[in-house]
């Protein structure tokens, strides 16, 4: 794929070493300092990969809220780039769905896993099925799409990490001013298993999120609330 993409100001992307934007990104947090904005990206003409890099200056369990923040972003881009008839989905805590397929998945990782305590950096990567890969099976994974099949025929990778910065930013800048409360309520609208039985994590009815994205769970032995914290990975 020819091109770099352009973001807005406060992001500075780099093409991932390797092709992996995610273990880039956690290499060169390893040997330097953190530096907030720094986007590191992979364009196939059949996947994204995208990790973004935050200093947040709160206790981690509040700042996995930007992970909130990048999954929105993505939604209202595809809302603007796909056609109407495209339904884009939200599943807790790292699923995209597509027209109920799943299209895409997110990551994240942290300087620390205490959740009281304020991470040096935070780690948010996302990978989004443009294009069927070329052993492909819809057969074998009935469940699974790609936003080609899904309809959205002339979207590329660029077109896509383009307008999730713009609106992803948009997300992060209304979440640092004014907390987590219209994230919760933009992010409700847009799950996709809000009030059904899940089975993961655990089996239960997922009934909502607690004030800092963790799933509140009815469970036969009773209400539990699972922090959004466990999804972290290893660093």
């Amino acid at each position: 794929m020819n091109g770099a993409p352009s973001f807005p100001p406060l992001l500075h992307g780099v093409q991932a070493a390797g092709g992996n934007p995610f273990a880039s990104a956690l290499a060169e947090l390893a040997s330097a300092e953190a530096e907030p904005g720094r986007v590191h990206y992979a364009l196939r003409d059949d996947k994204l990969s995208a990790a973004l890099v935050l200093a947040p200056e709160m206790p981690l369990a509040d700042a996995m809220g930007a992970l909130l923040a990048v999954q929105l972003g993505l939604s209202d881009a595809l809302g603007t780039l796909a056609p109407p008839e495209v339904a884009v989905q939200i599943g807790w805590p790292d699923r995209l769905l597509v027209n109920g397929g799943l299209c895409g998945r997110f990551r994240v990782a942290a300087a620390t896993d205490d959740p009281e305590a304020e991470p040096d950096w935070l780690l948010v990567g996302m990978e989004i099925d443009i294009l069927p890969a070329a052993d492909f099976d819809a057969g074998l994974t009935p469940d699974s799409t790609t936003l080609f099949g899904e309809g959205c025929a002339d979207l590329t990778a660029i077109d896509l990490i383009e307008a999730w910065s713009r609106h992803m930013m948009g997300w992060l800048h209304t979440f640092m001013s004014e907390g987590f409360a219209p994230l919760h309520a933009a992010w409700t609208g847009k799950c996709a298993d809000l009030g059904k039985d899940v089975t993961l994590p655990e089996a239960g009815r997922f009934l909502g999120l607690d004030e800092k994205a963790g799933m509140i769970l009815r469970r036969t032995t009773g209400d539990a609330i699972i922090p959004l914290t466990t999804i972290l990975e290893p660093r």
